[in-house]
This record gives structure tokens, C-alpha cells and sequence, in this order.
């Protein structure tokens, strides 16, 4: 008896032990976006149904079907409802505080660069006015699901910090000009503060610092060298506008040979992988060849150029020559938008045009530039650009239930088409939701608004002004 009952507390023991055994606990993960048609832009282009993207802290840890769902657990759960799930577009273009002038010298303005532009500048640009209005582009920028824009203009360290209120990541360029201008009180005086802010934002997580040069024909050889010789030891790229008009090679001071703007730049040894070339319209095979040896990146901005009549980039040659070559907008007065929604169908529909054929730049590749095409162009595309574990976790969600985004046979037709910054209802930077359900997340929109009303009501009456004696006098400041 005193054996059975021994024999009976043993299994007993034995079992209330296996119960005790439990499984090892999952993986913890910072965010998982579920329920999503995840478009990856990796190598193979997978496009995933009912996918997965699992984030941990800044960086993408897992890319998958629903069955990640059982592999990690997570702080915060995202359902994306079957909306689109893919990689924060990246503006490779822009002069975000020109939004501060958006809408000006829209009057029929010849020589609108130089009758209008610089001397609005001259009279209204400051320090106050560029960080106002980089926090209202940057907003715009987050709500329309650009997570990367590049940028030239003054005052950079302004631009720096209302970016990363917003939340986003940018490649800042101090302009380096043979005029003073409101940061630089004497000429290439952007070279000085372009080092400083280089210094100060050298290692920040969501701040790359460069230098811009305006264009080969507002810096001389002398400046450009000795910007390529510090970006080099610098480790930065260079930012810079060529071949935006057609006489630019005449316009190169020190150019006897009148080279082509990048011939010109190789031929002065300052054309290489650091350098992004904005525009790049009036080109041939040969500077096309020039480029694609030097592994320099192209941002291919066909809106803005149709709307100033600049031309159209030969873009289409560019991208069958597998260029580093991404989207831009140009400044918000060159195309008056800084998101790249109505840019996407620009970008076909202008090559397409240009060709008379309707079957390139199809919408898979208009997508590829506006994600990790334009993160080849900046050089980046090691961090950002693709779903891609071990990527920085730039994601938006694209929502698919308003009418313009139905029906979705085609997710790459219906972004590039069908969808406008309204569709987009999510947006991750760096691990960090900045807008969620269209809602920022970490800054005051009010706050921003008040400060842009009084912007404005201060420039409106000056810009009317400038804008009559541009139009009477278009030749002023060629």
C-alpha cells in the first residue's frame, strides 16, 4: 500500500513539473505593422499580400508573411488594413523654406530666377524665417510620406532642427555662392558656415551634413576644388545644380574650352561618388557616360522642370544605364509642392512623351526612384530606401479604402496614378511614428500655422511690388 501511494505522489510530482515547462518567450520588437500589402523594394521587388514588417527600436528586424506574427511580440501593434506598406519616399531635391514664398511670381515673370527670386531673397530671407518655414515644409513632407529629402539653402543649422522636430531625416547642404547672401555676409561664405554645421551634425542619427555649391556657374574652379578636397576628408557629400539651362557652359567663367557643365567638372577633378547633380536636363550620352564612371547621383525633378519650361531630363537613358537616380521636387516656387505624388506621374508621363512611347518608365519603375533609387542617388541606400532587415525602419502606410484608391489591382499603378498625400495615413521615421491616422505626432501644427500667417501678411505686399517691376523690367540682376 505504502509502495502504490509512493508510486502515486511520484507521477503526481512528475506531472505538476511539466506543467511548469513553458515555452521560451519571443523576440520583443518596438512595433509591428500587420495586414499589409507590403511593397519591399528589394533586389527580387517582393511584394508581399498580408505581409509583415517587425521594427526594434531604428531598425527593421523582419520582413514577412503573417506567420512573424507568431515569432515576436511587441510594444505597439499596427493594423494596416490592407493598405499599401512600403519604404518612406525620399525627395532627392529641394529648397524647403522657398514654402514660405509659395504661390509668388506666378505673373508670367521672364527672367524669374534672377528678377524675382534672389531679390525676394535678398529682402525677406532670415535666420527666424528659414526655420518657420522648414518646420511647415517638413510637416508637409510627413503627411505625404516623404521620410528623406535633400536639401540646399542658408542657415542650415535653422533647417536642421525644425526637420528633426518633425521627426524626418534629411541631407542638408550649406550653399556655397560667389554673392553674399543672408547667412554669408561676403562672397563663399558658405564654405566657412557649410564646415561648422558639417562639424556640429557629423554624427546625428537623422542629419547628414554636406556641401551644396550652388552651380558650376556661381562657384569658380578654385571653390569647387577646394570643396571636393573637403568633402573628401570630410566624408560628406556634395550637392550641386547642373545642366538645369542650356548656355550654362557659356556661363562658366573659367571654361575657355566651353565643356559641357560635367565635363567641366570632371575635367577640374571635382566630379565623383560624393556628388548629387540636380536636374542634369542638358546632357548627352557622353556626359551620361561622365556620370555613371564617376558613380555621382542624379535627381530627376520633371515637374518642376516642365512647369519653368527647363526641358526634360533624359532620364529614361539615365535609368536604362542604371544611373544613381532618385526623384525631386525642386523648391516649393519651382514646382510648388515638396511631396513627390504628383511627381511620380510627371516622371513617366514626361519620358513617355518624350519618346512617344507608352511603354517605358512603367509604374514599378517610377516607384523604384522615388524609394531606393533616390536612396542610390543620395549614397544612402545602405540604410534606407527597402523593407530590408537591418534597414533603418522608414516606413508609411498608404491607405486603400477612398474611392480614388479603388479598385487596387496593381498597387504600383494605383501609387503612382490613383493616390494623392491625403491616402497616406501613416508615417514611421527612423523607428518613430511621426504621423499616425494623419494626426503629427510631435509637433504643434497651431503653433506652426500662427507663425506662417505672420509670414505672410509680411512679404505680401513687397512681393506684389516685386513681382510689377519684374515684369516691366525682366532683364534686372541677369
Amino acid at each position: 500500500m505504502r509502495i502504490k501511494i509512493s508510486l502515486i505522489t511520484t507521477l503526481l510530482l512528475i506531472s505538476g513539473c511539466s506543467s511548469l515547462v513553458t515555452k521560451p518567450p519571443l523576440p520583443q520588437a518596438s512595433l509591428i505593422i500587420k495586414n499589409g500589402q507590403v511593397i519591399t523594394m528589394d533586389n527580387k521587388k517582393q511584394l508581399i499580400n498580408n505581409g509583415v514588417v517587425v521594427i526594434n527600436n531604428d531598425t527593421i528586424v523582419a520582413v514577412g508573411d503573417q506567420s512573424l506574427l507568431a515569432q515576436y511580440q511587441a510594444a505597439r501593434i499596427i493594423d494596416a488594413q490592407n493598405g499599401i506598406v512600403m519604404p518612406g519616399m525620399i525627395n532627392t531635391h529641394n529648397h524647403l523654406p522657398m514654402i514660405a514664398f509659395r504661390g509668388l511670381g506666378e505673373e508670367g515673370i521672364e527672367n524669374r530666377l534672377f528678377a524675382y527670386f534672389f531679390p525676394l531673397e535678398s529682402e525677406k530671407l532670415s535666420r527666424e524665417l528659414i526655420y518657420q518655414a522648414t518646420r511647415l515644409g517638413a510637416i508637409d513632407l510627413a503627411q505625404s510620406g516623404v521620410t528623406t529629402f535633400a536639401d540646399m539653402y542658408y542657415h542650415v543649422d535653422e533647417m536642421a532642427k525644425a526637420t528633426k522636430e518633425v521627426g524626418l531625416r534629411a541631407i542638408l547642404g550649406e550653399t556655397v555662392i560667389k554673392f553674399p547672401v543672408v547667412d554669408a555676409k561676403q562672397p563663399y561664405g558658405g564654405l566657412e558656415y557649410g564646415q561648422k554645421f558639417i562639424n556640429d551634425y557629423k554624427n546625428d542619427p537623422l542629419i547628414t551634413p554636406a556641401f551644396a555649391p550652388h552651380a558650376a556657374y556661381t562657384v569658380s574652379k578654385e571653390k569647387l576644388q577646394q570643396i571636393n578636397m573637403l568633402s573628401k576628408k570630410l566624408n560628406v557629400p556634395v550637392l550641386i545644380h547642373v545642366g538645369e539651362f542650356g548656355n550654362e557652359a557659356a556661363r562658366i567663367s573659367d571654361n575657355p574650352k566651353k565643356l559641357s557643365p560635367v565635363a567641366w567638372l570632371k575635367d577640374i577633378g571635382v566630379l565623383d561618388q560624393r556628388m548629387v547633380l540636380a536636374h542634369a536636363i542638358h546632357i548627352d550620352q557622353a556626359d551620361i557616360d561622365l556620370i555613371k564612371q564617376s558613380g555621382a547621383g542624379v535627381a530627376y525633378n520633371p515637374m518642376a522642370n516642365a512647369k519653368g519650361a527647363t526641358g526634360i531630363a533624359p532620364a529614361w537613358e539615365m535609368y536604362q544605364q542604371q544611373l544613381p537616380m532618385g526623384l525631386g521636387t525642386d523648391g516649393p516656387m519651382s514646382s510648388n509642392q515638396v511631396d513627390l505624388w504628383r511627381t511620380l506621374s510627371y516622371a513617366a508621363n514626361m519620358q513617355r512623351l518624350k519618346h512617344n512611347d507608352r511603354t517605358i518608365m512603367i509604374p514599378e519603375q517610377v516607384i523604384e526612384l522615388a524609394t531606393i533609387g533616390g536612396a542610390r542617388a543620395l549614397h544612402m541606400d545602405d540604410k534606407i530606401g527597402s523593407l530590408e532587415v537591418g534597414k533603418k525602419a522608414d516606413v508609411i502606410i498608404v491607405e486603400t479604402q477612398s474611392a480614388n484608391m479603388m479598385p487596387n489591382y496593381n498597387p504600383y499603378a494605383t501609387l503612382v496614378y490613383q493616390a494623392n498625400p491625403s491616402n497616406v495615413s501613416t508615417t514611421i521615421v527612423n523607428g518613430n511614428i511621426v504621423m499616425e491616422q494623419r494626426q503629427m505626432t510631435q509637433i504643434d501644427t497651431t503653433d506652426v500655422t500662427r507663425h506662417i500667417r505672420a509670414i505672410e501678411a509680411d512679404i505680401s505686399e513687397f512681393a506684389k511690388e516685386l513681382a510689377k517691376k519684374a515684369i516691366t523690367s525682366p532683364s534686372l540682376m541677369k
